[in-house]
């Protein structure tokens, strides 16, 4: 997609290989690591970003969707992929012709599916309460039926919901060994019990050999592992105005007293600005300036100061530190401000620092 607005969203591939090769490092005792690329790598997009995550380390993927994994299989043919969400049985097929391992998350599914060639990785329900089993009756039918029919079992896995607390996490671990007492866990190709900060935080489990790498691959969570930023969005000015007893945009909802200078940037809630990023800094040549007035679909405005002049840029999204003051200022989470950056925002692939 090309833009004609020089407004984009860059992606440093040198620093997302370089992130994985030192997550791993941290936690080498894994036989899988499993890159999570679903939502388009978070919003990084392109299947450049998948290939530079499995360079860095990873040998498998995991994906939310189907549409994902098809979009990964265009490229990349010779890695595992699991798909974490669950597959309606009318699109099973693209599974057994694609090679992706589908998620069995109770049994009337799996017995549906009995006579598909798939490989299946069994979700257990240890407290988040989304997707999963949380009886071992259901979990022993499931692996006698497995055992009867055209299945393979890839993988039994759950997701540690709350990994910084020790308690929870312990009480999650119990409840999957609980429900696996009867399995010889030895005998399956993988099990993973959560996201990479569960397995910097928490002891490998003997029986676990695969750890999913997902938004820490960013470095957007709390981590000592001296990680690389990768993700910024950037414009230009537009256009100034220099305004005095006036409003600025939709309803007028900022008014001008003294005199003060207008930057208009095109970039809006269309691709992902939304607006209550109003009164939020941006930085124009490492100074910051707040936004104001309402975010419009294409375009919002930024009070300057006369150092400003068209065509500078502007960092809508600076480096890793400012998508953390974001999330804080809307009240949400850094996954949530890197997802919401549009596809209308065309993506940069960069190699260099």
């Amino acid at each position: 997609m090309t833009m004609y607005r020089n407004t984009f969203c860059y992606i440093n591939l040198k620093h997302i290989r370089n992130n994985v090769k030192k997550i791993i490092s941290n936690i080498d005792d894994y036989k899988y690591y499993i890159g999570v690329v679903k939502a388009d790598s978070y919003g990084h997009y392109d299947n450049k970003v998948v290939k530079a995550i499995i360079e860095g380390g990873c040998n498998y993927l995991a994906v939310a969707t189907l549409d994902e994994a098809l979009e990964i299989r265009k490229d990349i043919k010779d890695i595992g992929i699991l798909c974490l969400g669950i597959i309606p049985t009318n699109y099973l097929h693209f599974c057994e012709e694609n090679n992706i391992d589908i998620t069995i998350s109770n049994y009337n599914y799996l017995n549906s599916i009995k006579d598909k060639k798939l490989k299946v990785h069994l979700k257990l329900n240890t407290g988040m309460n989304r997707l999963g089993m949380n009886n071992i009756e259901e979990v022993d039918k499931c692996i006698s039926t497995i055992k009867e029919s055209n299945l393979t079992l890839q993988g039994i896995y759950t997701h540690m919901y709350k990994p910084d607390d020790i308690k929870t996490t312990r009480k999650q671990e119990n409840k999957f060994e609980e429900l696996t007492k009867n399995i010889d866990l030895s005998k399956v190709p993988m099990i993973h019990l959560g996201a990479s900060e569960y397995s910097l935080n928490f002891q490998k489990k003997s029986y676990a050999n695969a750890s999913r790498l997902g938004i820490i691959m960013y470095n957007l969570v709390p981590n000592n592992l001296d990680l690389e930023d990768t993700f910024k969005v950037g414009s230009r000015v537009i256009e100034l105005h220099e305004l005095e007893n006036e409003t600025v945009g939709y309803n007028g909802s900022y008014k001008v007293k003294e005199k003060e200078r207008i930057a208009v940037v095109p970039i809006g809630y269309a691709d992902g600005i939304i607006r209550k990023n109003t009164g939020r800094d941006v930085f124009i040549n490492n100074k910051r300036y707040p936004i104001v007035g309402n975010i419009c679909m294409d375009m919002l405005f930024v009070k300057v100061d006369d150092s400003v002049k068209i065509h500078d840029r502007v960092e809508i999204i600076k480096d890793t530190n400012h998508i953390l003051e974001i999330a804080n200022y809307l009240d949400t989470i850094p996954y949530e401000i890197i997802c919401l950056i549009s596809k209308r925002v065309p993506r940069v692939y960069e190699e260099d620092d």
